[in-house]
């Protein structure tokens, strides 16, 4: 897919309530921006049979053998796990690699364990504790907690607490708010952030610059990310685009802290773009 058709696709799906966006379309859409012709009905078939294949025999089941069945089907038979080895690989950000190599940061392999559990009738929803995306479960009156870049282990509340030290570095006394689950446009928005981070630190400006696109379809009042935008355009050369975001920036957030930072990057950027005029 070329990508500019690919925005235009990806803004269809997220442009509506949230509760209605379909979250594997969009995640699948994100991936297809960077890979021409991935076919996303094909890969919405793949988590359709890994939902099939945890259990074909599930109907009449109570939800709780169901979701223990799926966990063990999916890191233990199948073999999904955490790249431990190479987080910032972009690959894992992408849901049809995680799919191929059954590697992933913790957002993409709790999207695979949400939406194949959703699949077979299960609540499934996302946790974004700090620093560390696990998975929720509504089973029986019940918040079952799983950490899928952790191969599924189940954890208690306290175990969470744990988990997010080791993510951070220090201790982060959790509130009830942390354990909310993630809305499908916070959801993307966060995979997109993963992305944006890696291609930013690879100096991939073409890549940040549609990271973005997407970012600013789930969100038009990110202004953050017009800044960004702005910065990415110039670094790639194409500075009219750059100017044109940094300016819409100062212009709608004149009290921004960095207000003075960017001004003086826009100037910077006008230096260059009279030189070549």
């Amino acid at each position: 897919m070329d990508p500019d058709l690919t925005l235009a696709d990806f803004t269809a799906a997220v442009d509506r309530p949230d509760a209605d966006i379909p979250l594997a379309r969009a995640a699948l859409l994100i991936a297809a921006a960077e890979q021409s012709g991935l076919d996303v009905d094909k890969q919405l078939a793949r988590l359709d049979d890994l939902a099939e294949s945890s259990d074909p025999n599930r109907h009449g089941s109570d939800e709780l053998r169901r979701l223990h069945r799926l966990r063990e089907f999916l890191f233990e038979e199948q073999g999904f796990a955490g790249d431990h080895g190479d987080y910032f690989d972009p690959r894992n950000s992408y849901l049809n690699q995680v799919l191929d190599r059954r590697l992933g940061i913790p957002i993409t392999l709790s999207l695979v364990l949400i939406e194949a559990g959703r699949r077979i009738g299960l609540q499934m929803e996302g946790v974004g504790l700090p620093g560390h995306f696990i998975t929720g479960a509504r089973v029986g009156g019940d918040h079952v907690l799983l950490d899928p870049f952790n191969r599924g282990e189940l954890l208690t509340r306290e175990g969470c607490g744990d988990v997010v030290r080791r993510a951070l570095g220090r201790p982060v006394r959790l509130q009830e708010e942390h354990f909310a689950p993630v809305s499908n446009r916070q959801f993307l928005i966060r995979m997109l952030a993963n992305l944006k981070g890696i291609y930013w630190r690879q100096e991939a400006w073409d890549k940040v610059v549609r990271v973005i696109d997407r970012t600013l379809a789930l969100n038009p009042a990110a202004a953050g990310e017009r800044r960004d935008r702005g910065a990415a355009w110039s670094n790639m050369g194409r500075l009219e685009r750059g100017v044109a975001d940094l300016e819409r920036y100062l212009t709608e957030f004149p009290n921004a802290d960095d207000h003075e930072q960017v001004r003086g990057q826009l100037r910077r950027v006008r230096q260059k773009l009279a030189q070549l005029n």
